[in-house]
């Protein structure tokens, strides 16, 4: 079991509840690995269970394997053990002294796009895994399209396999040469490499002995140690109400708080604010949150703002910085990868979920269609299936107060939802 496990430490000595966390995501092709190497991650940072490996083991040897599967770690559902890949995101949680973690365990199938459009819209970081035996595939070039599309500001391309290919740095070189030249198409901003064997556990928590010739950091120092503390944006101070507090109590009768979470930047007692999309100001009387008042509240903190003066607001609307205001419009430029069978079309009608509004929609314009294996942009489309992805502009019943989705990942998202189903069909970045 892991340290953590075993000193029993609690919560409060050890300041975990406090410990940075890191969400990361995996993506690659079919049989890249990817479970494999979570397995392993898993594995070596003693971060399972003694009854969880002995389970594995005792399944690994009824398949006949072997080896001991790691990838039955996370591949749950029994479709996916029974054909060995990755259908549905997988999420997993652990930690090392360091940080928390979060991983998002994505499929590499084509038709399971929107699976891993789910998995890495909050990640941090992703993880591409690429087959040494095969180099960049058309997949990896989608992976890394989808990356860049949503914005995460760390790529780690992890060349697997290795071992089968006797740990060769030529391989290894002429990978990361081919990876680094589709980067500079996207815009992708932070990409590191390194050589593993997740079977093998080569570089992945341990540095391997088989590839001296590599002397950057193992996987698992990465995970540990890359800086995200800046991957928020901290300039634009966004707090969208989600609630309004009234106790309508003796103690806190005349109490009007606003619940919500500061999904960027940073708010202080009496900072001078605006009200979204009614424009009046004021300034911020008090911060709130369970244990204590405040004077500081800054993203990601779940707080409730009392103001000096009262102002009609209601869920939906945003408190702002007085001289930093999101753009507000009725008609949106939007990114968006279609999650739906039904496919959507022009004149479409759908509800929009955009922080804490809700409005609804339709679909004015198709833009383009991105064929997300050459890129290429197909200007004639009038469509998009599922897992397709395209640019489209669509008009609102009522304005929507955003920030560029490259500028500010919270309030520059949105989803469509189809209101005969409520289900989710798009998931989308404002352009």
């Amino acid at each position: 079991m892991s340290d953590i496990n075993t000193q029993n430490i609690s919560a409060k000595d050890s300041g975990y509840l406090d410990m940075e966390l890191l969400r990361f995501t995996t993506a690659g092709s079919v049989d890249d690995g990817k479970s494999t190497l979570i397995g392993r991650l898993l594995y070596d940072s003693k971060a399972i269970f003694e009854d969880q490996m002995e389970a594995i083991e005792a399944a690994s040897t009824r398949r006949g394997e072997e080896y001991v599967n790691l990838a039955l770690l996370t591949d749950g559902l029994k479709a996916e053990r029974e054909q060995g890949i990755t259908i549905d995101v997988a999420y997993r949680y652990f930690a090392t002294p360091k940080r928390k973690f979060i991983i998002a365990d994505t499929p590499g199938h084509i038709q399971y796009t929107r699976n891993m459009v789910t998995g890495a819209s909050t990640a941090n970081l992703a993880l591409i895994l690429v087959d040494a035996r095969n180099g960049v595939l058309e997949q990896t070039i989608r992976h890394a399209f989808i990356a860049s599309l949503l914005q995460i500001p760390h790529i780690v391309v992890c060349v697997n396999k290795m071992d089968l290919m006797n740990y060769d740095e030529k391989v290894f070189d002429k990978i990361q040469k081919d990876f680094v030249a589709l980067a500079a198409k996207l815009s992708v901003q932070d990409v590191r490499f390194v050589p593993i064997s997740a079977l093998k556990g080569d570089n992945v928590v341990n540095r391997s002995d088989n590839m001296l010739w590599y002397q950057g950091p193992t996987l698992m120092y990465l995970l540990e140690n890359i800086h995200i503390s800046s991957d928020r944006n901290m300039i634009d101070a966004r707090f969208p109400v989600q609630y309004v507090i009234r106790p309508m109590s003796d103690k806190y009768h005349d109490y009007r708080g606003y619940a919500g979470r500061v999904e960027s930047g940073a708010f202080n007692v009496g900072d001078e604010i605006t009200v979204m999309p009614s424009g009046f100001t004021s300034k911020i009387k008090t911060i709130d949150s369970m244990e204590e008042s405040l004077t500081l509240a800054h993203t990601p903190q779940s707080v409730t703002i009392t103001l000096e003066d009262d102002i009609d607001i209601s869920r939906g609307d945003m408190i702002v910085r007085r001289n930093n205001v999101p753009e507000v419009s009725q008609d949106v430029d939007i990114r968006i990868c279609w999650l739906s069978e039904t496919p959507m079309r022009i004149g479409g009608k759908y509800m929009v979920k955009h922080t804490t509004n809700d409005v609804r929609c339709l679909i004015k314009e198709m833009v383009y269609k991105i064929d997300i294996n050459s890129l290429d942009r197909d200007k004639t489309a009038t469509e998009l299936k599922l897992n397709e992805i395209g640019r489209v502009k669509i008009r609102t019943t009522k304005p929507l107060y955003f920030d560029p989705y490259r500028t500010n990942r919270s309030t520059g998202s949105l989803i469509l939802i189809d209101e005969g189903t409520n289900n989710t069909v798009g998931a989308a970045m404002i352009v």
